[in-house]
C-alpha cells in the first residue's frame, strides 16, 4: 500500500518545483545539551560557552580563507532536547541559555527543538526521510533480514549471520563469521548497526542518532515537502510556557545569516561521538531529492565553491570534553 507521504508522489511534485532556501557558507552548531547541563544554571552554561568559544572563532577564521572573494556567511544554532526529556519551559530555559552565551561573547542565531526533527509544521520529517533511505546491501546478501524501513535497524555492511545452514555435524557451515563493513578503510572493518526507532506501545520513538541525521539535513538545506522548504526559522516576540507552542526553529538574532548552509560544523561533547558516527552511517544511505541536490550544488558553483557529492562529507565536527 502506498501512503500519502510516498516518495513517488513527492518526486513528481518536486520535479515541477523546488523552493530555494537562503544558504550561509557554514552552519555552526554550538551545542546539543540536555536537562543535566541546564540544571547547572547560568554559571555552568557560561562555562560551557567559554570552553567552546575558541573553536567557534577558529571555524569562522578557517571559512574566511576558504571563501576569500566573499563575505563569509556564518550562522550559529543550538539544539534543545524536548523530545526525550521535557523540562522547565522555553520561557525559563531559553533566556538563560542566550544570556550565558552572550556573557562569553558567543551569539546564538537560531535555537531548534529536537521534536522539530520528527515533525515540523505538521510535516512528519522522520517519515519523510525514512522513505528516502536506500539500503547499501553488501555482496552476497540473501534478503533474509527485513529492510531498515521495516526493522528499524540500519547497518553499514554485512551482519554476522544469525541462522546457520547445512547439516548439524558440518563444522564448516557452523563456524562463526565476522561482520564486514562495506568499503572498509585499509581492508579492516568498523561495523556499525544503528537503531532508527523502537516501539513504546503503539508509538514509534525515533532514536537520537536518527533525529540528529535529520537535523543535519535541515542545516544543509536539503529537505523539501511537496517542493516546499520545511521547518522555516521563525522569530517570536516572547518565548511561550509550553514547548509545543515554540516553532521548530526559532530565529533569535534578527541580523543572522541564513540558518541552512553549504556545510556544517558541530561542537559537541565526547559523549556524542558514537551518535555522530551513526549519523554519518545513516546519511550515507539517504537519497536526497535530485532536484534539490542539483539546486544546492549549482548555487555553490556560482559562488566558486565545489561541494562534495556525498552529503556526509559536508559535515565536520569537533568533540570537546564534557566537563572541565
Amino acid at each position: 500500500m502506498t501512503n500519502s507521504w510516498s516518495v513517488e508522489t513527492r518526486e513528481s511534485l518536486a520535479q515541477r518545483r523546488a523552493e530555494s532556501t537562503p544558504l550561509s557558507h557554514l552552519s555552526i552548531e554550538l551545542g546539543h545539551l540536555y536537562f543535566e547541563e541546564f540544571r547547572t544554571g547560568f554559571d555552568g552554561l557560561a562555562a560551557y560557552f567559554e570552553r567552546i568559544r575558541p573553536w567557534v572563532e577558529a571555524a569562522t577564521n578557517i571559512l574566511r580563507r576558504r571563501v576569500p572573494s566573499h563575505r563569509p556567511r556564518v550562522s550559529t544554532c543550538f539544539l534543545v532536547d524536548d523530545y526525550f526529556t521535557r523540562f522547565s519551559t522555553p520561557a525559563e530555559v531559553l533566556p538563560l541559555l542566550i544570556k550565558a552565551a552572550e556573557s562569553q561573547n558567543v551569539t546564538i542565531d537560531y535555537i531548534a527543538r529536537e521534536c522539530g526533527c520528527a515533525v515540523a509544521d505538521g510535516v512528519p520529517l522522520a517519515d519523510l526521510v525514512l522513505d528516502r533511505i536506500v539500503l547499501d546491501p553488501p555482496p552476497g546478501s540473501t534478503g533474509v533480514r527485513p529492510p531498515a524501513t521495516m526493522s528499524g535497524w540500519l547497518c553499514n555492511g554485512q551482519r554476522s549471520p544469525d541462522v546457520m545452514t547445512g547439516t548439524a555435524m558440518s563444522g564448516a557451515d557452523r563456524r562463526w563469521q565476522p561482520p564486514t563493513e562495506n568499503g572498509p578503510l585499509n581492508n579492516h572493518s568498523i561495523f556499525l548497526d544503528v537503531q532508527l526507532w523502537d516501539m513504546r506501545g503503539q508509538e514509534k520513538v525515533w532514536s537520537c542518532a536518527y533525529l540528529a541525521a535529520i537535523w543535519q539535513l535541515l542545516r544543509l538545506g536539503l529537505l523539501r515537502y511537496d517542493g516546499q522548504v520545511v521547518a522555516r526559522p521563525t522569530a517570536v516576540e516572547q518565548f511561550p510556557d509550553e514547548w509545543e507552542r515554540l516553532p521548530s526553529i526559532v530565529k533569535i538574532n534578527p541580523a543572522a545569516d541564513p540558518f541552512s548552509a553549504y556545510s556544517t560544523f558541530s561542537v559537541l561533547g565526547h559523549r556524542f561521538l558514537n551518535v555522530e558516527h551513526a549519523v554519518r552511517t545513516i546519511l550515507q544511505q539517504v537519497n536526497v531529492e535530485q532536484v534539490v541536490a542539483d539546486q544546492v550544488s549549482s548555487r555553490a558553483q556560482r559562488e566558486g565553491l565545489q561541494l562534495p557529492a556525498e552529503v556526509w562529507q559536508r559535515i565536520e565536527y569537533l568533540f570537546v570534553a564534557d566537563r572541565d
